[in-house]
């Protein structure tokens, strides 16, 4: 086995946990992790996906159990979303550009592990009933065009704007990320999907990570270490992705 193989097989499970323990599924980092290690965009949307559909589902049910869901919140944010995601997984991207875009989303979990964003509430927006609908819209149809759930754009919104806390933003992320994940997949394998068959070997490792982040985040787990070198992993990736 190559060495490069043998290091998804260590960092796939790794990226899972990490991002299972705060409600996300992880596809930005595993897109991240492919796209470095030279898979092409139509090849590792929907293996990434696919983790993610996994990844967030037990990060939901974990997160579930400990916080009051959100039902209105939920609702309307993913009526809308759901299709955007699946018309976003329809649309193939040039490489150069997907692998740009891609490097900027990356900064969204950086700032989220380095508490650089404000607090539950920084800003008191009112939840006017078009800002969910609107969000949806937005988030879905990006997700959908990247091969992520959305649930790294979403939750800083949430929590900045005071509309759940932080277990609450964790359970409605994680379910928002399953559903834009299938939708985005669906859109995918409709349409332009290539699936590297040796990917599928990586999805049972990468939710055996999820599992064990979601329990251990939802017990409040404490892993600053690990984060802060993830964080750095990061960075230099976002920074490959957008200028190299």
């Amino acid at each position: 086995m190559e060495f490069y193989w043998i290091a998804l097989f260590v960092i796939l499970p790794l990226i899972g946990f990490l991002y299972a323990s705060v409600g996300h599924g992880g596809a930005s980092s595993y897109l991240m992790v492919l796209a470095l290690f030279g898979f092409a965009p139509e090849e590792i949307r929907p293996t990434a996906l696919m983790m993610n559909i996994l990844v967030s589902l037990l990060a939901f049910l974990a997160f579930s159990k400990v916080s009051e869901f959100p039902h209105r919140l939920f609702w309307s944010l993913i009526i809308f979303s759901v299709p955007a995601a699946y018309l976003g997984g329809t649309v193939l991207v040039n490489e150069d550009l997907y692998r740009r875009i891609l490097g900027v989303l990356l900064l969204f979990p950086v700032f989220r592990m380095m508490g650089w964003f404000p607090g539950k509430g920084a800003y008191k927006i009112h939840l006017h009933w078009w800002l969910p609908p609107l969000l949806g819209l937005t988030i879905g149809f990006a997700s959908g065009l990247i091969g992520i759930g959305g649930g790294i754009i979403l939750s800083p919104i949430v929590l900045l704007a005071g509309w759940a806390d932080i277990k609450q933003t964790a359970a409605v992320s994680a379910l928002f990320i399953f559903f834009n994940s299938i939708a985005g997949l669906s859109g995918a394998l409709m349409h332009n999907a290539a699936i590297q068959p040796q990917l599928f070997y990586l999805i049972p490792f990468a939710v055996m990570g999820g599992a064990l982040g979601a329990w251990y985040g939802s017990k409040r787990f404490d892993f600053d270490v690990v984060k802060k070198l993830l964080v750095a992993v990061l960075v230099v990736a976002s920074v490959k992705l957008i200028f190299l």
